[in-house]
């Protein structure tokens, strides 16, 4: 995943090929063209540099220069102030605000439940954390509908966020009805993007072969 117009410092990212967190640092180096040499991690064996770099071994993990980063929303927060243009953030100290209270919340209701039911498939929890993840969905069908981005006619780091969940519904069994049709549009607006095609792993692009 490069921009070779618009090449920037080389940073490192150790990323989890199917990973929702890793793919979400992925859309936003994507979308800010920053040029990142991507070491995709395939299974659970962690390579020794990354234990080297981070004593928790997770993914993803940034490296820029003598930065190791961990957190993927530190590192989404941190790409969009090292580098501010195109900006994935309002400039307005009060609608970034708003941005961080959305993405809070879409942590609490959509992402952690999205991480449970992809840690879930082929157990027994399965169907109760798919069930879980279409009733969020169902409830949240109509936040869809004012804008063209979510929450804003303006793509923004929510919509990194929120990409990487939708497109994983196919492979998540979870299908969407004609009552979803502003996910659905939503969802197509965001994945005609080059830079969201650009951000997928091989794994992430079979999803919806």
């Amino acid at each position: 995943m490069t921009n070779v117009s618009n090449r920037r410092s080389m940073m490192g990212l150790y990323s989890g090929n199917t990973c929702i967190r890793s793919h979400q640092v992925r859309f936003v180096l994507s979308e800010k063209g920053i040029l990142t040499e991507i070491n995709n991690i395939d299974g659970s064996k962690v390579p020794e540099d990354l234990i080297a770099l981070n004593p928790f071994a997770t993914l993803p993990t940034l490296i820029d220069r003598e930065l190791v980063l961990y957190d993927s929303t530190v590192i989404i927060e941190y790409l969009d102030e090292r580098y501010p243009h195109p900006p994935l953030m309002p400039v307005s100290p009060v609608e970034r605000a708003k941005i961080r209270l959305a993405l809070a919340s879409l942590e609490k209701e959509i992402v952690g439940p999205a991480i449970q039911l992809d840690l879930a498939i082929g157990t027994r929890n399965e169907n109760a954390e798919r069930k879980k993840l279409k009733s969020i969905l169902n409830s949240s069908a109509d936040m869809f509908d004012a804008n063209k981005y979510f929450l804003s006619d303006d793509f923004t780091i929510v919509d990194c966020v929120l990409a990487p969940i939708l497109w994983r519904l196919d492979y998540f069994a979870i299908s969407l009805s004609n009552d979803h049709k502003s996910i659905m549009e939503y969802s197509e607006r965001v994945f005609l993007r080059d830079t969201f095609k650009e951000s997928l792993s091989e794994d992430e692009e079979e999803m919806q072969l």
